[in-house]
């Protein structure tokens, strides 16, 4: 992963999980590297902790006004990666849609207005990578609006490739990774929780964020790739 060094590379979703770990990976590479969070002490307070030539700064994907001004400071950039995102379980029918949507447009509607600010801005053979995930193929009861939304960002990996072929457009796609989001999502019983998923497993273990991180890095550093989805889940879709 040479070709990374000294590269401008945008983490939108750095300060944690697979966002934070890809922050870290591509410092360690020799990248001059910005973070984002929704929080700016926060981004400025991670990016700091990394080390040097890393930098910190507040983005929200859902505001379009704040992405137009915060990527006009950037004169050109070679790589982005596309954390930030949710993962919402809830039944379809009893809660509102509206609201439940929400994992949904912040993975589409966020994208795109990235990728709308960026455009102009990428060198040659840059790259920009989504993140998808395994509810793609392996949806589960209560996560249909992240099976939708993991869709959503792994075809956007492919229907921009003709649309903006001057960037090379790929995605991850995790499955089960032991990440700060599962958190609120499993509470106390996440480890045991990971630990049953992983017994089911081809590869008996679930995936760091590292893992996964090794991943966005390697298709930001492969220049004949694009419009390709990598998944990093131990073969769970396959299961």
């Amino acid at each position: 992963m040479d070709h990374l060094k000294g590269k401008k590379i945008i983490v939108i979703g750095g300060s944690s999980g697979i966002g934070l770990s890809v922050a870290k990976m591509a410092h360690h590479l020799g990248a001059l590297v910005w973070l984002t969070s929704r929080d700016k002490a926060k981004a400025y307070q991670i990016a700091q902790s990394i080390g040097n030539n890393v930098q910190g700064f507040a983005l929200d994907i859902n505001d379009e006004k704040n992405i137009k001004e915060s990527f006009s400071h950037f004169s050109d950039i070679d790589h982005v990666y596309l954390a930030a995102g949710s993962t919402l379980i809830t039944p379809l029918i009893e809660n509102d849609l509206e609201e439940s949507m929400l994992p949904l447009k912040t993975r589409l509607w966020g994208g795109l207005r990235v990728v709308r600010a960026i455009a102009h801005k990428i060198n040659p053979s840059g790259s920009v990578v989504f993140t998808g995930g395994i509810s793609t193929d392996r949806p589960i009861t209560g996560a249909w609006v992240s099976g939708l939304g993991t869709s959503v960002a792994e075809q956007l990996a492919r229907v921009l490739v003709m649309e903006l072929p001057h960037i090379r457009f790929n995605a991850v796609s995790p499955g089960y990774t032991d990440t700060p989001m599962w958190d609120s999502i499993m509470g106390e019983h996440k480890h045991s929780i990971l630990s049953e998923i992983a017994s089911k497993l081809p590869t008996k273990k679930i995936a760091s964020p590292d893992e996964v991180a090794s991943a966005v890095l390697f298709l930001m550093s492969n220049q004949a790739i694009t419009g390709e989805i990598i998944h990093v889940d131990g073969g769970g879709r396959l299961i």
